[in-house]
């Protein structure tokens, strides 16, 4: 799975549970001020005022679940299709779990089969953010099926709303003839009558699930009780009743008293809302216990009320604080600066970060629920934005890495029609431009990089094993031939001083050419090597008293002789064709020199400067053009000899 995927799956799924959350709902709370007003409004003809049960309660927090959780996790999509189908026709609120347990389960299984076939695409040498998930025909069924579902939801509720009306209007109308009861005083018995029928009427409508009003309920209290007065039923009867309530409530109070140790602050809430229900469908107890066993209601009832207020307030705290720290997060992301994610590397280590990020904000708790979808969305769009840029970045890449393999495998096939040459020399020369010129050909796709470098390094490999293999006996003649030069050497340094000048030149010339005729030397030894040469023979020349002007012909006939040994012929015939240049270039200017000096005389200062110039210059010419004669005369007798 890619990292623009992960992330938009696991953020998908936080959205649906900040949505199907129940915790996130508000809840209406009673307060001891609630109380405190209720109590106040009770007269010495009224029961008790109704408290925290008469608060509105959403729907689901009133919902009690207690059918078995139904494992689908094993059925297929298809399966599951068929299941929904079949609770098509069920009540909606029976199969309202199961409906969400089946979702639940399809889009589990849907999830295993993208991650399965983006891996297959994967293995198979796709891009990972390149897969995209053919659409599901059974996800279209699947939606169609929970749209119908929410229809029957809102058409249930509707009608609950409906059944609503209609029990408030029952009930209005039953405390409307209580009143008249208590306004007529004709035929006690038959009003008596009337009365139970109408307390029996009341009692099954609180069998509603609709809850009652303040008013009606207080109205209705009111009335009962004026009616029992009004009608003065005798001690016996009414002493009897109040004892009978009096043991109810006092085993209400001692229910919501250990109420308070229930741990569960919400769940101990939706449980003091039955025993208020009860207190409230339970009659009248002596008049002089109604305030004190009240009190103690209340008083227990505002223990767990406190603590369910002082719940959601803590609630609302930390989700405050968790909106804080989501909007921190949102920041970090926006802060990316994309202008300097210019590498790889680079996008891999700020992805990392990203993921970190997300990983944080799972780890974060609810926000309040009027923000918590639209930081979650927020989010969202930073961390699409970032990934989608990252895919951008990774195709330019690809595109890139197609055309340095292109490049890369036309030096493999250069490479491989040169490996077999035996021009060593200029083929290394074109190995080694090659090598540098893969070093500046940026990266190639992975599939394809170890073959593409073992096919251009084994034709690299191939020739200068070969070539080694070829001038290893090179190497052995040019130390031979080092040594050989070294034992010539010390000879010059031999020469006996007894013998006369001229014998000793002789001698020396004779050990240059034997040098010159041995071969080549190691190349890291071959300045040091002549050095060794000049020095010795600079020092006999020194003790013949050959002068400066000789040594330097002898010298140039030797490196000529030398260069002509190695088979550098075409070198000393370039130096040959040199010389004769510069010879016809001198004889030019002498020429010229000779004929200018005739139209000068001597008649002034002015001309016998110029005579005098003129002279020195054709003085020089002259020794000039003596000294390249000897030259290309040395060249021609070097040549001689090296055909000989």
């Amino acid at each position: 799975m890619t990292d623009t995927q992960k992330s938009n799956e696991a953020l998908n799924g936080e959205l649906e549970e900040i949505k199907a959350n129940p915790a996130a709902e508000e809840v209406s709370v009673a307060t001891d001020e609630n109380l405190t007003q209720e109590v106040n409004e009770v007269t010495e003809n009224q029961e008790e005022a109704v408290v925290a049960s008469e608060l509105p309660v959403s729907q689901e927090t009133k919902e009690v679940e207690t059918a078995p959780v139904q494992d689908y996790s094993k059925l297929t999509k298809a399966q599951i299709i068929a299941q929904l189908e079949k609770l098509t026709d069920q009540p909606i609120e029976s199969v309202r779990k199961d409906v969400d347990l089946l979702k639940q389960a399809f889009y589990k299984q849907q999830k295993a089969e993208y991650d399965k076939l983006k891996k297959e695409f994967v293995d198979a040498g796709g891009v990972e953010e390149e897969f995209v998930m053919e659409p599901d025909s059974l996800e279209n069924m699947l939606k169609n099926l929970l749209a119908g579902f929410r229809e029957k939801r809102a058409a249930l509720v509707a009608e609950q709303e409906k059944q609503k009306e209609e029990v408030q209007g029952k009930r209005a109308s039953i405390i409307d003839k209580l009143k008249g009861l208590t306004e007529n005083s004709d035929d006690i018995n038959k009003q008596y009558t009337e009365f139970r029928k109408l307390q029996q009427e009341w009692n099954e409508l609180k069998q509603s699930t609709q809850v009652i009003t303040n008013e009606q309920w207080k109205s209705y209290q009111h009335y009962v009780e004026k009616f029992y007065d009004f009608l003065k039923i005798n001690n016996e009867f009414r002493e009897y009743d109040f004892k009978k309530n009096l043991e109810i409530k006092n085993a209400l109070c001692e229910t919501v008293e250990k109420l308070a140790a229930e741990e569960d602050v919400v769940s101990a809430f939706h449980q003091l809302q039955k025993f208020h229900q009860n207190w409230r469908d339970t009659g009248p107890v002596a008049k002089e216990q109604r305030e004190e066993l009240w009190q103690r209601f209340k008083t227990a009832s505002s223990v767990i009320n406190k603590r369910h207020q002082q719940y959601f307030e803590s609630l609302r705290s930390s989700e405050t604080a968790n909106l804080e720290e989501k909007q921190a997060i949102c920041k970090e992301v926006e802060s990316i600066d994309f202008e300097k994610l210019k590498f790889i590397k680079d996008w891999e280590e700020k992805t990392k970060e990203v993921i970190a990020l997300q990983e944080k904000w799972k780890a974060i708790g609810f926000a309040p629920k009027k923000s918590n979808v639209k930081v979650f969305e927020h989010f969202r769009a930073l961390c699409d934005e970032f990934f989608k840029k990252k895919s951008d970045f990774y195709k330019s890449i690809k595109e890139d890495m197609s055309r340095n393999l292109e490049l890369k495998l036309a030096l493999c096939e250069k490479a491989e029609a040169l490996k077999d040459s035996t021009e060593w020399r200029e083929t290394t020369d074109v190995f080694v431009k090659l090598q540098k010129e893969w070093k500046t050909i940026g990266s190639v796709p992975k599939k394809h990089s170890d073959a593409v470098w073992k096919r251009f390094s084994s034709a690299c490999d191939h020739f200068f094993e070969t070539k080694n293999a070829s001038t290893a006996n090179v190497r052995s003649t040019e130390h031979a031939n080092l040594e050989r030069k070294k034992e010539i050497i010390e000879e010059i340094k031999a020469i006996d001083p007894a013998l006369a000048p001229k014998e000793a030149v002789v001698l020396l010339r004779q050990l240059i050419s034997k040098w010159n005729s041995v071969g080549f030397v190691p190349f890291k030894d071959k300045d040091k090597i002549h050095k060794e040469l000049n020095a010795a023979v600079d020092e006999q020349y020194a003790r013949l008293n050959v002068s400066d002007s000789n040594r330097k012909f002898y010298s140039y006939k030797n490196d000529n002789a030398e260069a002509s040994g190695k088979g550098g012929g075409h070198k000393v015939y370039r130096e040959r064709d040199k010389l004769m240049h510069q010879y016809e270039m001198m004889k030019s200017d002498l020429q010229t020199a000779e004929n200018n000096i005739g139209f000068f005389t001597g008649k002034n200062k002015s001309g016998n400067s110029l005579i005098k110039e003129l002279e020195n210059k054709i003085v020089k010419l002259k020794a000039d053009i003596e000294e390249i004669v000897k030259k290309i005369e040395a060249i021609d007798n070097t040549m001689d000899e090296a055909e000989a």
